[in-house]
Formats: C-alpha cells, structure tokens, sequence
C-alpha cells in the first residue's frame, strides 16, 4: 500500500491539548508525486473546562482574520474528530502525519484522535519538515529554517494562519523536498 502523506496544521488557544483547546485544524494527503488526493479542515468548539493560554491569546489578537476564520461554524469534537478519522482511513494509501513543527501539531491531533475516537491512524508516528530539511541541508536543527531553505522548496502558496492553507503550503513544501531527495537517490 503506498503511502500517502497528510500535511495537517493545527490552530490552537495554547500550548497543550486538554488544558487548552485546538480551535481548527486542516489535513492536505499527497501522493509522493505531489498529487493532493484529498482535503479534510474543521473548526472545533472549545473543550469544557479548557481556557486560552494568555501569551497565545495575545498572539491570536494580532490575526483577526485567522481567528475569525477558526470560530466560524464551530463543531463538536466528537462529531469532528470520527469524521476525521472516517477520512483518513478512506485514504487511498497508509497516512503519514507531516508536520512544521511536527511535534506540536501531532500532540494536538493525536490526543484528539484518541480522546474522541480511540484511535489513530498515523499511530506514534509523525513527520518533521524541519528535520528533514536538515537533513537535507546537512547542518544544525535550529539552521533549518524556512528562511534558509532553497527558495525551489517553496511553491507561491499563502501561509495565512487558516489551518488548511497553511496544510497545503507544507505539503507542497514537504514534496518539493521529497522530489529533490528522491532524484538524488535518498530515500
């Protein structure tokens, strides 16, 4: 089964799941010839109990566009995340998370995944962008910017702070990236 790989950005009040919420979320599934198969995006209503880190809240103060955008038709997560689920298994392909940053993204889409549906699909496993690009670039993790970074990487895609624009500006980056490493022999 090939892979597919699901570009997700994630929107959120704070830094943690669970004392925090994720407000939105957007996943992107290409196939390694950077065909976007499908796309899967959400706003979610805030977990009880949950409250907006205040440095985040300030933060979300300067994006009045993406904040509006994230609070628009707010779903519940146990309607949101089984339906999330439902897609990424209709996938023609086995998932792979990918992620800038990885690490944070994944937190919040796994414990949602597992909170509200058990289960995850992509199961203790996400990729990092930025650690592929140093990689890639052979040098030092906190070098691999997107700031240096081979302009080629990048597409002419908007990063707007809406979870499933900036989900297909990683994945294309992601490929891009793929694409090079695999011309080069490296997979």
């Amino acid at each position: 089964m090939p892979e597919i790989y699901v570009s997700t950005d994630v929107e959120a009040d704070g830094p943690i799941p669970g004392p925090n919420s994720m407000l939105s979320f957007g996943s992107a599934a290409y196939r390694v010839d950077k065909a976007l198969v499908s796309t899967f995006t959400a706003n979610l209503e805030i977990l009880p109990d949950a409250t907006g880190a205040p440095n985040t809240m300030v933060w979300w103060q300067t994006q009045p566009a993406a904040w509006a955008a994230c609070r628009k038709n707010p779903q519940p997560p146990q309607v949101a995340m089984p339906n999330y689920l439902a897609w990424l298994k209709g996938l023609p392909g086995k998932p792979v998370f990918v992620g800038y940053p990885a690490a944070y993204d994944f937190l919040f889409v796994y414990w949602y995944l597992i909170r509200f549906t058990g289960e995850s699909p992509f199961s203790h496993s996400a990729l990092d962008i930025k650690t592929y690009a140093m990689a890639m670039l052979r040098g030092g993790f906190r070098d691999a910017t997107k700031g240096n970074m081979p302009k080629r990487w990048f597409d002419q895609l908007p990063h707007t702070h809406c979870a499933l624009d900036d989900a297909i500006e990683q994945g294309a980056l992601f490929c891009n990236m793929l694409a090079e490493n695999l011309e080069r022999g490296i997979r």
